[in-house]
This record gives structure tokens, sequence and C-alpha cells, in this order.
């Protein structure tokens, strides 16, 4: 039976050129980029030519780029940065949706210093408040990431990055959902991005974050003087290259066949309640409570019926907790319980949104015969 991938926004299969890339790279420039002899030196000049396509990528210098293990890292390390160089009595207004990379370690390091940023009902971030708490002086630092892994909701990045610049304050800004579908002009008037290569297509275990200009004693990992001397540690050069080919031939899709979609599911199924109506979302997204049964009964039964997707962030796999951003937007537990993500690339076609709005429905119905015949049986005790 042929599986149709719609759990995108977890990873992404690895991209034929980003494949191609990473088998060159392993073998014939696998020699350690920082070695003394031709070969590495070769390396090294193909590793930072890397560094330079994503540099023009974003519009930044090339100093601006350091290569990390991915968005996780990246973000711990902005939010740990913070924590010892601003004033022990300094806040930092962040997103109460954003990624746990972000959350729990702003919860252990920054603890009563955060400030958590109220939303509207659809999970935006409150401008008007925003705005106040920076014109006050209220906030040393912002942290509001571009998209949303979960729901799909899209945050005003390029106002906050204003915002902040206006105050001179620096703005992080997590990037990870948005870089490889969306176009990357103005994220470089971030201090901070913070972006990942599996979510476009490229290999796990790698990706890349934007410093701000000048910054130099911000550092990931100690113990060599790899990155400019802000992360040691060998260069994952196959990597890096396999994520910067990615990126490359990485385009947008259309919304169209997804609003199709929705459409379609809202009008057969009641009692659907689509999360973030209302605001700008990622057009690959969908996220949604359906009626009476738990996500886990849906996501099995659809698996059966050749679809894989999900009910939230990858990172809270195997948690029976219900999802901190829904609860973040004001969600109630019983709903968020019922939540099915969808997330699609730019090569799901409207076919296949057709075919998973058709198992859907056969689900549902499988589903709710399941659950009636359940409760009608009656269990005699003698």
């Amino acid at each position: 039976m042929e599986l149709r991938y719609f759990d995108h926004n977890a990873t992404t299969p690895l991209c034929e050129a980003a494949k191609a890339a990473w088998i060159s790279a392993s073998e014939a420039q696998w020699f350690n980029p920082s070695s003394p002899y031709r070969g590495a030196a070769a390396v090294k000049v193909r590793y930072e030519a890397a560094r330079e396509s994503l540099a023009r990528h974003f519009g930044v210098s090339p100093e601006r780029v350091i290569f990390t293990s991915g968005a996780t890292e990246s973000n711990n390390a902005v939010i740990r940065y913070w924590a010892r160089s601003l004033s022990s009595d300094a806040c930092v207004g962040i997103n109460p949706t954003e990624h746990p990379s972000v959350i729990a370690v702003a919860r252990a390091l920054l603890g009563s210093r955060v400030v958590w940023l109220p939303l509207s009902k659809g999970g935006v971030v409150d401008m008007d408040t925003l705005r106040g708490r920076i014109e006050s002086g209220t906030l040393a630092a912002v942290s509001v990431m571009a998209a949303n892994n979960e729901t799909g909701v899209i945050q005003p990045w390029q106002a906050i990055a204003k915002l902040c610049a206006k105050a001179q304050i620096p703005y992080h800004c997590d990037a990870a959902q948005w870089v490889g579908k969306l176009p990357v002009e103005g994220l470089s008037a971030c201090a901070y991005v913070t972006a990942c290569g599996h979510k476009f297509g490229g290999p796990k275990g790698v990706g890349f974050m934007l410093l701000p200009e000048g910054v130099v004693d911000f550092r990931l990992l100690d113990g060599g003087e790899q990155e400019a001397a802000h992360r040691a540690g060998t260069e994952d050069v196959a990597g890096v290259f396999a994520m910067s080919a990615a990126l490359e031939n990485s385009r947008p899709g259309k919304a169209e066949a997804r609003d199709a979609f929705i459409e379609q599911i809202v009008q057969a199924i009641p009692g659907v309640a689509l999360i973030g109506a209302g605001t700008d979302r990622l057009w690959n997204t969908v996220s949604m409570s359906m009626p009476r049964h738990q996500s886990v009964r849906w996501i099995r039964a659809l698996e059966k019926a050749g679809f894989l997707l999900s009910a939230g962030s990858a990172c809270s796999t195997g948690k029976t907790s219900v999802s901190e951003v829904l609860l973040a937007m004001g969600i109630d537990a019983t709903t968020a319980g019922r939540i099915l993500r969808i997330s699609a690339d730019a090569e799901t076609t409207a076919e296949d949104w057709q075919a998973l709005a058709d198992a859907l429905l056969v689900t549902y119905k499988l589903l709710n015969e399941e659950a009636d015949s359940m409760k009608s049986q009656v269990v005699s005790i003698d």
C-alpha cells in the first residue's frame, strides 16, 4: 500500500539535490576543514562558499551565518546568551506558543524575568500590547517565531523586527517553519534567526542561525575556534552542503488545494473546528479539532488507510499532556485532545489532498460505527 505523507512540519524527506550533495561530500570532501594540508584547505574553501551562498539567500554578510546542529540548539543558545548577558533585572518578551526549545530554557534560566506576550483568539501576538511594553522600556529582548509548527499560524515578525530595531533591543525569530516554505526577504532585519535543514528537504542534525553584526561573545559550544569561535566542534561538511543544496532547490507552495480540503471537511463533518481560523497561516498546514474521537484513534485509523499525519509537535510525541501551544491559545483540553495536524509540501498535489479528504470521511464513519457498537454492548454479570 502506498503511504501518503502529510507530516512535513515534523520533518521532510531528503530531496534529490541534498542527497547528491551529501553523497558527493561524504565521498570526496570528507577531510577535516581545520587540517593543514591541501585537501582539507579545498574542503574549507567549499564550506565557506556554502556559508556565502546562504548569506546571499538572506541578504546578509557571511559573518552573520553560523552553522549549527539545528533549531533546537540555536534557540537554546539565544536564550542562554540573553540569560547571561542582559542585566539581572532585564525582562524578555516571549510568545507563549514558541517551540519548547525556547519555552523550556526560558523558564529554566529567566524564570520570573519572562514576560509572556498576550495572544489573539487565533494565536497571534497582540501588537498593541507588545508595542506598549517595548516603548515603555519594559522589555530588553523579544522572542517571537515566524510561524507555528503545530497550527501554521503566522506571526507579524516583520512588524516586530521594526519595533525592536527602533527601540534598539534584540529580536529572536525562530524561522524553522518559514525558511524553505515562504520568501525570506526581511528576515535579515531580525537580530537572531534560527532554522534547520530537515524542514525543507535537507538532512537532520544540521541547521544555521543568523547573529547580529559585531557580536563576538556569543558561544554555542566551547572547546575550539570553529565557526569564528562561536561554536566549537568539527564541521559537518556533508550536512552543510546538503542543507545548502536543499535551500537552493526549495520553493513555496500554494494554498488552493489545502483550502479546498478544509472547505470540504468542514462541510461534511459536523463539529470540526479549524485552529487559527481567521489568521494568516502557512500554506501547507491544517490544524483542526475533530468531533467525538481522540487524536490517536484518528491517526491510527488513517495510517491503516495509507495516510501519515500527526496531532501536533513531533517534539512532544509520547507525552500524554495536552499541547501547551493550544492551551496558550485558550483552547480547552477536550478540544485539544482531538487535534489533527496535517502538513504538506510543495510536491503534494490536489489529488493527494482529495484522497486524504475521502479517507477522513470514511474514517469518520468507521470510528462512529465502532463507538456506537461499543456503547450498545451489554455486559452481563451473573
